[in-house]
């Protein structure tokens, strides 16, 4: 039969990143496109110990249904651990423990946007939140990231010129995909034009932990004097991404929806993975585990920048980063981008082109995302060696 399709998924395209990934598939190409953490980077021996013990003393409480709004012990420390380290939430917030991030741009979007309603993001931004926020039919509004994170002046233009934006989506530290962090000033001046023009800040922050280098910089939830900021946090890069947990810090009238926009899609988080959550981080050394990661991926991007100082430079150019996963490569404005990352998948090695994570994927973008977590030492050596000897034959 002939099928039909909601408006809402007709016009939704694959992910560029996931059909990236069947070419990744083959053991002869080198993978630069994921996002994953290292294999060194997960704590497999504690959280087989955790397990084991939680089945022993426990068993049914790890498979019997829970509550939506998350376990009760994991939500109370995490609203306490936040609260105490990095100064988030006040008495007006409240926490939902959800099954990935992804899920928090689902419920922030199911509750609060209409079709045709403006959401404004950070242009290149995060395909995924990009997809959902694009699957409710909103109207996507890029604003362009510099070295320092969004451009003001554009960002105060984008919201005097669109009527309806809900909120303004940003990924203020060692951004997917650019990896540039956004400065205090800019934070705070986020926050400003946030307050003058009435809108809310969807604030996702799964890199914060891993910053390796430079000075730490408040979330911008800690400026929030009002109850406009969305907070989201996430277990995947500091435990486990297979694990599924995240959670959402934000005003409790927005938790309460965003709870039953849950309750009417997975019921509750994977209760067992909340607990590993919990248990790990209150009967482990969890502050030394963050380091443990900043130590790997600090080495690993160190190795990576070298790489590309040695095969890529001048032809292609980057930012050092501080922290996070991901490096923002640039090729002169005349090049060819999609067709050059196709050139590099026939030459064995992958990378994603940077329209992929523009509002539009039909704009143009001299960028490219390279991820250094997931590669051996000696992958990522190959790979970068074959993109600079693609740039020498392209780049004249």
């Amino acid at each position: 039969m002939e099928y039909t399709f909601s408006d809402r998924t007709n016009n939704l395209k694959p992910s560029a990143i996931r059909e990236i990934f069947k070419y990744a598939s083959d053991p002869e190409v080198v993978s630069l496109s994921a996002g994953n953490p290292s294999e060194e980077a997960f704590p497999a021996k504690e959280l087989e110990e955790i397990s084991s013990r939680l089945f022993r003393e426990n068993p049914i409480g790890i498979l019997q249904y829970s509550v939506t709004e998350g376990y009760p012990k994991l939500r109370q420390y995490l609203l306490s651990y936040m609260r105490d380290k990095y100064n988030i939430g006040s008495e007006n917030d409240d926490i939902l423990i959800t099954t990935g991030a992804q899920q928090i741009m689902d419920f922030a979007t199911k509750s609060l946007v209409n079709e045709g309603d403006v959401i404004i993001t950070e242009a290149p931004s995060f395909i995924g939140s990009l997809n959902t926020f694009r699957s409710y039919n909103a109207k996507l509004v890029g604003v362009p990231v510099e070295k320092d994170g969004m451009n003001m002046e554009s960002l105060e233009k984008a919201l005097a010129e669109n009527k309806n934006v809900r909120f303004i989506y940003t990924i203020p530290n060692f951004q997917n995909p650019s990896g540039v962090t956004t400065s205090l000033e800019k934070r705070v001046k986020m926050y400003e034009l946030a307050q003058k023009y009435n809108v809310l800040i969807l604030e996702d922050n799964p890199y914060g932990d891993l910053r390796y280098s430079g000075d730490y910089i408040p979330a911008i939830k800690t400026l929030d004097t009002d109850g406009r900021v969305i907070y989201a946090g996430s277990f995947s890069k500091v435990v486990s991404p297979g694990i599924r947990v995240a959670y959402v810090i934000a005003p409790k009238e927005i938790i309460q929806k965003m709870t039953v926009c849950k309750q009417a899609s997975d019921v509750h988080t994977n209760i067992w993975s909340q607990m590993l959550c919990y248990e790990f981080m209150t009967k482990y050394d969890f502050e030394a585990h963050l380091e443990k990661l900043r130590t790997i991926y600090r080495k690993k991007a160190k190795y990576c920048m070298d790489l590309l100082d040695k095969y890529c430079v001048p032809k292609i150019t980057y930012d050092k980063i501080d922290g996070g996963l991901f490096i923002w490569c640039k090729l002169p404005q005349n090049v060819d981008m999609p067709d050059f990352c196709r050139k590099a998948i026939e030459n064995k090695v992958c990378v994603v082109p940077g329209n992929a994570f523009l509002t539009d994927e039909n704009d143009s973008s001299n960028g490219f995302r390279i991820n250094f977590s997931t590669p051996t030492d000696q992958q990522l050596e190959k790979g970068i060696k074959i993109l600079g000897q693609l740039a020498d034959k392209i780049i004249k």
